[in-house]
Formats: structure tokens, sequence, C-alpha cells
């Protein structure tokens, strides 16, 4: 896959994974955020947490699902930029890591789309 391809596939699950997670009650604060550390996707607030969300989309399963993705120094930078974000919007509350992982069609309609809460144990 070329790079340009990579980037509208992970742009559209961005998109899919908003309206996901809009459709079920989660306000968007921000998208693609940038830290000193890397990107959070989506900084979402769900009641009273905020909940920070990484998606990962793949066209196809061939070369493994996007969840396999989602290691552990992946877990790691996640928590760091939670934190780090946390600090500077000086939230008081709860914070969660979730994950929304799809795999995409050819055409680009959805094959699976699976969201995971807190995927980083303290």
């Amino acid at each position: 896959m070329n790079k340009f391809k990579a980037l509208e596939t992970g742009k559209k699950g961005e998109e899919m994974a908003r309206e996901y997670l809009e459709k079920r009650g989660y306000q968007i604060v921000e998208q693609n955020y940038r830290t000193k550390y890397a990107e959070i996707d989506l900084i979402c607030r769900q009641k009273n947490k905020l909940v920070l969300v990484e998606v990962r989309t793949k066209m196809g399963e061939d070369f493994g699902a996007p969840e396999e993705t989602i290691n552990g120094k992946k877990k790691r930078k996640l928590r760091g930029n939670a934190l780090a974000y946390a600090r500077a919007a000086r939230w008081p509350g709860p914070l969660r890591v979730d994950a929304v992982c799809i795999v995409l069609k050819e055409d680009y309609s959805v094959a699976r789309l699976n969201h995971y809460e807190n995927i980083i144990e303290d």
C-alpha cells in the first residue's frame, strides 16, 4: 500500500470512529491533537470522563489485525500522551484510553469495527 493510500485509509477510519462514538453519546473535544510525544486521534468526553481514543484502521486483514499494532510500546506512548494532555488541559476528573479498530473492505466500507475501552491499566 502506498503512503497516500495509507494516509487516506487512516483519515477514513478516524471519521468512521468519530461517527461511531458520537452515535453512542461521546462528545468529541478534539481530533488529531499533537503532544510533544505523538498525536492523539480523538479526545472525547463521556459523561464525567475524559476519553482519549487511538484509532487503528487497516484495509483487510491479510497482513494482520489492527489490534496487533497496539503493543506494549504503543500503550506506554498512549499513556504518556494521555497524561500530558490531562495536565495541559488541567483535567481534574477520571481519564481513560480506548481503541477503535476498524477493518475496511476494498470499497472503503466497514468489514468490522471494534471498540475497546480502557486498554491501559494503571
